[in-house]
């Protein structure tokens, strides 16, 4: 490629991955690159920015096809192969940075000039947001919505809604629900869905324990099988077991339970395990609900937005399977909610890349995997 090429940048900065993203203007993907987790509070800002550095180095040597490293201070002129030659200078015409840990405008004004240093991309070209933020990079991408609800469903569980801002800046967020942890929150989650099937398997074991004839199933079943235990009683020990006892912290415990909760629901049709997945669903709805106005509604909220002329993005592993999600769309039309679009966002960076390019050279699509 030519030493004028330009690009624009987008890179998903998780508790666990770092995904960084470089697209075309005309809205190519040319390469992509991940790395390790890049939480802001986790890491501290040195940290931080080498993972960020590397993994954009990645990601450029694979669109430039020329060994690049980034390191503080970057000009980009002077940058060189691992051979110690120059290499052709790019152009980044925008960059967004969804960071995990990044919760204030405070933390974000911090971030920003080390981030335009490393990355050589003025601070006027440079977005950096919660990762929740750019989740909601479809509100970019499609014409008809200016109102975005984004919904992560995995290991945990967040609800955020975002108004449409300056092409230059984040979207403009408006109200979060949730995202507290697996000890205060995180309802709907994969952590919910298995600490709901254990306490209501030692529900059941309390009226068992009165005389009350109770029938088992296969959620019984897997559940005791997965801990190697005999009773449902004794579940409580393996649950509260002492992590340095355990390969999986407590919290990953339960969440790591949700897979056989969908499949004595979903594959073997247990009662039990589809009702826990019903109310776990139902709680996630209430969540996403918590954001929204009322169909009939007939005044305007200052910070809650309308499903009817909105985008819903789900990210998220439980967000991915599609009886789950069937249930949580269908709670929400049970309170009068059903959103314009709903889109699954499997790779945010890359969605968010897009989005980019669509602020930057006015190519708003219909729909959103239009290139």
């Amino acid at each position: 490629m030519s030493s004028s090429t330009d690009l624009y940048l987008t890179v998903d900065c998780g508790g666990t991955k770092t995904v960084a993203v470089l697209c075309t203007p005309s809205g190519t993907i040319l390469a992509s690159a991940s790395g390790g987790g890049s939480n802001f509070t986790y890491l501290g800002l040195d940290a931080f920015l080498t993972c960020i550095g590397q993994v954009t180095s990645s990601a450029l040597r694979a669109a430039l096809q020329t060994p690049v490293v980034i390191t503080l201070p970057v000009d980009p002129t002077t940058r060189i192969d691992a051979a110690g030659a120059c290499i052709p200078p790019y152009n980044l015409r925008a960059a967004w940075l969804g960071v995990s840990g990044v919760d204030s405008p405070t933390a974000a004004s911090l971030l920003l000039p080390h981030v335009s240093s490393l990355l050589s991309v003025s601070v006027d070209r440079l977005i950096i947001s919660n990762d929740t933020n750019l989740l909601a990079a479809p509100l970019r991408i499609l014409p008809d919505v200016r109102t975005a609800v984004a919904v992560v469903a995995g290991t945990g569980s967040v609800v955020a809604s975002f108004r449409e801002g300056p092409a230059d800046a984040p979207l403009q967020a408006l109200v979060r629900v949730g995202g507290w942890g697996w000890i205060l929150g995180d309802e709907g989650s994969g952590f919910d869905v298995g600490r709901t099937a254990v306490r209501t398997l030692l529900a059941k074991h309390d009226v068992e324990s009165t005389g009350v004839a109770v029938a088992h199933g296969p959620l019984r079943e897997k559940l005791l099988k997965k801990f190697g235990v005999n009773e449902v009683v004794d579940l409580l020990a393996a649950v509260h077991a002492p992590d340095s006892t355990d390969p999986l912290p407590r919290e990953r415990r339960l969440s790591s339970l949700c897979p056989l909760v969908f499949e004595a629901a979903f594959e073997d049709g247990d009662p039990l395990a589809a009702q826990v997945v019903r109310d776990c669903a139902q709680k996630l709805a209430m969540q996403i609900s918590m954001v929204l106005l009322h169909a009939s509604a007939q005044e305007a909220h200052p910070r809650k937005v309308r499903a009817d002329s909105s985008v819903l993005c789900l990210g998220g592993s439980l967000n991915s399977v599609d009886r789950y999600r069937e249930l949580v769309l269908s709670a929400l039309k049970e309170n009068g909610h059903v959103f314009r679009h709903v889109e699954i966002v499997s790779d945010a960076a890359e969605v968010g890349a897009r989005a980019l390019v669509a602020a930057g050279e006015g190519t708003r699509n219909s729909k959103l995997n239009d290139s």
